[in-house]
């Protein structure tokens, strides 16, 4: 019991730190795997679980992908992808609601219990990671002991799960502005270099594209590569003539 009342008097001052944590991670510089492993560690602790994970969908497969924990055990850290709508964790991805289980060791809806035994794994609270009404994942904690979830709990899980989540949606739309700034620069440099190698050379617009296909190819470098290159000579070339 007293162990009950320390995870709930824990809650508003280790909240408004963990959310703080989490959500200075939407502008540091790190990886996406050292946030994801960040809201694991700073979940376990707040939530005094055992064992902490986040799950992502792999939306070409349908199914959810363990992600990050802040777990030890290689057994638990390689359980096989879940389908959406299977298991616990795919229930609640697909209705996009919290679940808890009392003892995931006997409950036949937790689809890894042979591994719940192994690694002393009982209680599980399991809450939607969601953005914008569409969800990302999922965000589980797990306890050794019997234990019944309190609503402020799953409160306090749901508000971590929703700073994740904006955190993740931000690191990613980041990384596709980047993929497309650089795929408008790549085309730039190519559509220039074709340019000068039809000029240059009487080469038609397929013929220039291919002659620099065929250099990226031949020397492993990518098109923008070569593009750049074929342009800073036909600019050097212009310097010395003047």
């Amino acid at each position: 019991m007293k162990k009950k009342q320390k995870a709930k008097s824990a809650g508003s001052k280790q909240i408004i730190e963990a959310l703080a944590k989490i959500g200075d991670a939407i502008t540091s510089d790190r990886y996406l795997d050292d946030i994801l492993k960040l809201i694991v560690t700073v979940t376990a602790e707040v939530m005094s679980s055992n064992i902490c994970s986040l799950m992502l969908i792999d939306k070409s497969k349908n199914e959810l992908v363990v992600k990050a924990t802040q777990s030890v055990s290689e057994k638990y850290n390689k359980k096989p992808n879940i389908k959406i709508g299977e298991g616990v964790a795919g229930k609640v991805a697909k209705e996009g609601k919290p679940v808890t289980v009392l003892d995931v060791r006997k409950d036949k809806r937790y689809i890894s219990r042979d591994i719940a035994k192994k690694e002393n794994l009982c209680s599980l609270l399991s809450v939607p990671l969601a953005f914008k009404n569409s969800v990302i994942g999922v965000l589980n904690c797990y306890v050794a002991k019997l234990h019944r979830f309190s609503k402020s709990e799953i409160s306090v899980l749901r508000a971590i799960a929703s700073q994740a989540a904006i955190v993740i949606e931000n690191f990613r739309l980041v990384v596709e502005s980047k993929v497309i700034k650089e795929e408008l620069e790549a085309r730039k440099a190519i559509e220039r270099a074709k340019g000068i190698l039809m000029r240059r050379e009487g080469l038609g617009e397929q013929e220039a594209y291919g002659r620099i296909r065929k250099y990226s190819m031949d020397n492993r470098r990518s098109m923008k590569d070569i593009s750049e290159a074929i342009i800073l000579s036909e600019e050097m070339k212009e310097i010395s003539r003047k």
